[in-house]
């Protein structure tokens, strides 16, 4: 069954959904349930990256309004792909890779941001986390002015894992933080490349930047400690985009 907002529940319905691969961006599972067709749906949302978890009874009685059997979930509003396959696909079309990574930003509005200025620029994907992710809502798609359905959008259990694949791709990878020694604009964005944007309150996790090739930070010469996440984004984009056409 499916309510107005594009919840699933029950079983078959949600098993039918993955085996369909209909976008799905969570997986809600009553506590304590530990059937073989539960263990069935949670392996496969493992492989597949899409986050589950495990809730109160009462709140699958809320949010369905009907008979869950334990379990629900919610479809995206858009579809998920492989940047793997994007980036396979650029080289082969001869262009060179310009992929943009969220870490952990939570705001909608930050989403619908950067993914449109993303769309804006040719950028080729979006990666974000799996978990820890503002959701895909209609406010984000809004902010996207549509971009979010548009862009190509990957999601990933691990993000340090995919920032490794993708240097071992030869694309550098370009955190903006505040401990950054390096400027954008000294940085030669023509070469395939991700940025690498981090959450709101705390930046880029320790292990991202640890790994990343480059660490960059923006002017900043006013009395301020940081710029919006998704202004950041922009400027680092626009930087990208300024090299990419000269």
């Amino acid at each position: 069954m499916k309510n107005q907002q594009s919840l699933i529940y029950g079983i078959h319905p949600v098993e039918e959904a993955i085996s369909a691969n209909r976008s799905i961006e969570k997986i809600f599972i009553q506590k304590g349930f530990r059937t073989d067709a539960f263990k069935k749906i949670v392996d496969t949302a493992k492989i597949r990256n899409i986050p589950v978890a495990s809730v109160p009874l009462e709140m699958l009685d809320r949010i369905t309004h009907g008979v869950h059997q334990g379990i629900a979930a919610k479809v995206s509003p858009i579809d998920f792909v492989d940047w793997r396959d994007i980036v396979a696909h650029t080289f082969e079309q001869g262009e060179t890779p310009l992929l943009m990574v969220c870490d952990s930003i939570t705001d909608v509005r930050n989403v619908g941001a950067i993914a449109r200025t993303a769309y804006a620029v040719g950028v080729h994907a979006l990666i974000i986390p799996s978990q820890g992710f503002a959701s895909f809502t209609a406010e984000a798609v809004k902010s996207s002015a549509g971009a979010l359905q548009k862009i190509h959008v990957s999601r990933e259990s691990d993000l340090v894992k995919a920032v490794k694949e993708m240097m071992g791709y030869g694309i550098q990878t370009i955190v903006a933080d505040a401990t950054g020694k390096e400027y954008p604009f000294q940085i030669d964005m023509k070469l395939p490349t991700a940025i690498i944007m981090g959450s709101e309150d705390e930046g880029a996790a320790k292990n991202i930047l640890r790994f990343s090739t480059h660490i960059v930070k923006l002017p900043m010469p006013g009395a301020i400690d940081s710029y919006n996440v998704s202004v950041a984004a922009g400027m680092m984009l626009y930087e990208a985009i300024r090299q990419r056409m000269t």
